[in-house]
């Protein structure tokens, strides 16, 4: 194997809004691996089951969801004006649709049935098979890819986490409130973190990044730094 051609997978878990898409984005790019943002395979479940009305009052008809798992098929798009890859759900872009508050507010419950979990395992491992990607999510470190060469745990501030989802959304259009905004997140930091499937926690190998006063460029750097590493400890480990 030549040098050129090692490549590792990195896994970045962390809480929500703690900006686990952008950092996983830009360090894809700058490594040219693949990214894969599993928080969105689970929101497009969620839109799924809204949609089919298996969602009444906020309560998930659970049973019915996990029986019609094979009705769902999720897939990216590389969309050609942002240069990103959409979610494509059943074969339509539902990139915008799966950000509403609307799938915020479902998405941790949703993500927490065991059967939901297992079908996006499975597919986020086949995925993940060939080295040189970045997955991004809530358990990845320790369930999907537990033998990333690289694992990074985010987290940040509460309040800051709460200004960052805020102004997000507020740009993107959506008439939500400070106060909203904190419950969902306080809600799903809850139910991701003692889920009896998978909660979420920190590898015990990951590197630990708080940004509540970092910036993206900042964060990027850091995590570059880490990765560079690893591939650099990767080589060292199969040069005769």
């Amino acid at each position: 194997m030549n040098n050129e051609d090692i490549k590792i997978s990195i896994a970045i878990d962390g809480f929500s809004s703690c900006g686990k898409s952008t950092l996983a984005k830009a360090l894809a790019s700058k490594l040219h691996y693949h990214y894969l943002d599993t928080g969105a395979m689970y929101r497009a479940v969620t839109l799924f089951a809204m949609k089919e009305g298996l969602v009444k009052d906020g309560l998930l008809y659970v049973d019915e969801i996990s029986r019609r798992l094979d009705e769902i098929d999720i897939t990216f798009e590389r969309n050609k004006e942002t240069g990103r890859s959409d979610v494509v759900l059943n074969g339509k872009n539902v990139e915008k649709e799966i950000r509403s508050q609307d799938v915020a507010s479902l998405v941790s419950p949703v993500s927490a049935i065991q059967a939901v979990r297992r079908k996006l395992h499975k597919s986020q491992r086949a995925m993940a098979e060939k080295k040189g990607v970045v997955m991004d999510g809530r358990d990845i470190g320790t369930v999907v890819m537990p033998d990333a060469e690289l694992k990074i745990f985010m987290t940040a501030d509460t309040e800051v986490r709460v200004l960052r989802r805020f102004e997000e959304q507020r740009a993107k259009g959506q008439d939500v409130s400070m106060d909203q905004v904190r419950e969902n997140l306080k809600t799903r930091d809850l139910i991701d973190s003692t889920r009896v499937e998978d909660p979420l926690r920190q590898a015990d190998d990951a590197m630990v990044l708080d940004n509540s006063e970092l910036t993206p460029d900042e964060q990027l750097q850091m995590a570059l730094g880490w990765a560079l590493k690893a591939i650099e400890d990767k080589k060292n480990a199969v040069t005769p």
